[in-house]
């Protein structure tokens, strides 16, 4: 389904947990300030942008951390249920601080299949963008089932990336990027652009993440990352707490790693 667009670029903008969170692992609002405002200095220029935003597990235990569910998937519905709420209040009062509005859009896997539920996630997409809105989009883990959840919120930001045909997509972490070792090495350098058939998977560490911290990791934005600048849309991997990460982006300066497909 082709489609107009209205605005010069559409950026899809994906913040992950360990971006929004400080090392109590609680929601740092002024940090999604800065993201709001970058998102509507951008769309002074004529740059609408959607917003996939994690920290609704996270709001959630912020409130019911005492809880007594014993099986984890339910506990994290019931997370998220809270949460999800909480996460909306932060960004639609901040969105109007700036005279914008925002919608929720939450999906499950199912809404990307093609057919009638993909065409459905188009119209609300094109609905929303074309009044100026800025879409929040989550994973709808209040009734996901597990196998149709997505692998993580980078998954769900390229297939939405790919769905309004976005200009670029913009992967948030708390790493400036992909290194050629640990990030926390002297010796370790930031690898500034990754081809689509470039191999940096090597260079990954794994690391041990806390219940509500989020699936993704950096192995999942590379994989994410190649597959999305396959389909001819640059993607970037960045740190969300970069003063102006997402601006300077949008503008061209070379900021953490981009991932872009080779032309023939």
């Amino acid at each position: 389904m082709e489609v107009e667009k209205q605005y010069k670029k559409r950026i899809v903008i994906k913040v992950g947990t360990n971006v929004m969170t400080n090392k109590d692992n609680r929601i740092v609002v002024p940090i999604l300030k800065k993201l709001v405002d970058q998102i509507a200095r951008l769309y002074e220029e004529d740059i609408i942008c959607v917003l996939i935003s994690s920290g609704s597990v996270i709001a959630g235990k912020e409130v019911l951390d005492g809880n007594t569910i014993i099986d984890p998937t339910t506990r994290r519905q019931v997370y998220s249920a809270v949460g999800q709420p909480r996460m909306m209040r932060h960004y639609y009062s901040l969105f109007h601080h700036y005279g914008m509005r925002c919608a929720q859009v939450l999906a499950t896997k199912r809404d990307f299949a093609p057919g009638k539920y993909r065409d459905n996630m188009i119209n609300c997409y094109e609905g929303l963008l074309n009044q100026g809105i800025v879409p929040i989009a989550n994973e709808d883990d209040a009734v996901s089932l597990s196998m149709s959840m997505f692998t993580d919120n980078d998954e769900l930001a390229s297939l939405v990336a790919e769905l309004i045909h976005a200009d670029a997509l913009i992967l948030l972490t708390d790493t400036d990027g992909v290194f050629d070792g640990h990030p926390d090495d002297e010796d370790s350098n930031l690898i500034k652009t990754v081809t689509t058939d470039q191999s940096v998977e090597q260079f990954i560490q794994s690391s041990g993440k806390k219940e509500g911290e989020g699936r993704g990791g950096m192995e999942s934005k590379i994989n994410v990352a190649k597959k999305t600048a396959a389909k001819d849309i640059p993607t970037y991997i960045a740190n969300g707490k970069r003063e102006d990460v997402i601006v300077d982006i949008a503008h061209g300066k070379n900021v953490g790693t981009r991932i872009y497909q080779e032309e023939d």
